[in-house]
């Protein structure tokens, strides 16, 4: 795989292009956007950082999708960021003409590639995408738990005082409010987190990982980026290295979970085709009923958007 295209060129895309051209492991990344001399100058200034950082991806900026052509995986960031005061679920009926617009453009060039979208809100988003795209499943797909389990182990490291390096964490579920964070599944270096903290002390991070994205949108007044692009540039690494990860991401479940014909994030195997394999935990009771409620949540956001026509 030689070329990936990041759509959109705002804080989330750029990072995406930044983090990806540091990896040196794509021949090039077109960075589009609707301001062509914007992502023609954030293209510009991350080739210029090659020489300082030793990488060879060259980078190139664009408002025209014909640029996009033969790309073999595209990362759809565009779309209205969150505001103060805003929900994922407000941002609906924008982003999805946005990102229905976008995924359309694409494929208009390209034959089939390897779609992973970031556009908020994630779930709705990736089945507009899908729905757009007339691809197979596995290959349209959502960042997000990949961001989440990132913010959560960010939170156990410094309540914990360790390595995020060394923490491995499962969440499931929506990107929101209804994520599942799934204790159970998480470690410090092999060692339980319930043998490292106690029960009161994980239930606050849980939380605080829910509301993570709101956390910054509050401090800084509009969406997170540097943690959001490198997530989606790891998911491009793994499909591009061919080296079957296992991270949750957001993805069409046909049965799985007991759950049909819905995007909702579940941890995955992700290689060169894209989605490998759904892997099926074993849920216990409670855990089932949480991600159950998420997924009626995020089925009720869908009904909206299949309600517009999009």
């Amino acid at each position: 795989m030689s070329k990936v295209t990041v759509v959109g060129a705002g804080n989330v895309g750029a990072t995406v292009a930044n983090v990806l051209a540091h990896k040196d492991i794509v021949k090039e990344v077109v960075l589009l956007d609707l301001k062509g001399d914007f992502a023609r100058g954030k293209a510009l200034d991350s080739f210029q950082q090659a020489a300082i950082d030793y990488y060879s991806t060259r980078l190139k900026g664009t408002e025209d999708y014909a640029d996009t052509a033969g790309s073999d995986i595209v990362v759809i960031t565009a779309g209205v960021p969150r505001k103060p005061g805003m929900s994922r679920d407000d941002l609906i009926s924008t982003n999805a003409k946005i990102v229905s617009m976008v995924t359309k453009s694409i494929m208009q060039h390209s034959e089939n590639p390897i779609i992973i979208v970031v556009s908020n809100p994630l779930d709705v988003m990736t089945y507009a995408a899908h729905k757009a795209s007339g691809l197979p499943s596995s290959r349209v797909f959502g960042m997000a738990g990949i961001l989440d389990t990132a913010r959560y182990r960010a939170f156990l490291a410094m309540a914990l005082d360790v390595s995020p390096k060394d923490i491995q964490a499962v969440l499931m579920g929506g990107h929101g409010d209804t994520m599942v964070p799934l204790p159970r599944y998480t470690t410090i270096a092999g060692i339980p987190v319930t043998e490292m903290i106690d029960e009161d002390a994980l239930n606050a991070i849980v939380n605080r990982t829910k509301k993570g994205g709101g956390e910054l949108v509050k401090l800084m007044g509009t969406s997170a980026w540097y943690a959001p692009g490198a997530a989606a540039a790891q998911m491009v690494e793994a499909i591009v290295k061919d080296e079957n990860r296992i991270f949750p991401c957001c993805v069409r479940l046909e049965g799985q979970y007991g759950i049909d014909d819905l995007f909702l994030g579940v941890p995955v195997k992700l290689n060169k085709d894209g989605i490998g394999e759904v892997i099926e935990l074993k849920l216990d009771k409670d855990e089932m009923a949480l991600l159950n409620t998420s997924a009626d949540h995020v089925r009720k956001v869908i009904d909206v958007f299949n309600d517009m026509n999009v």
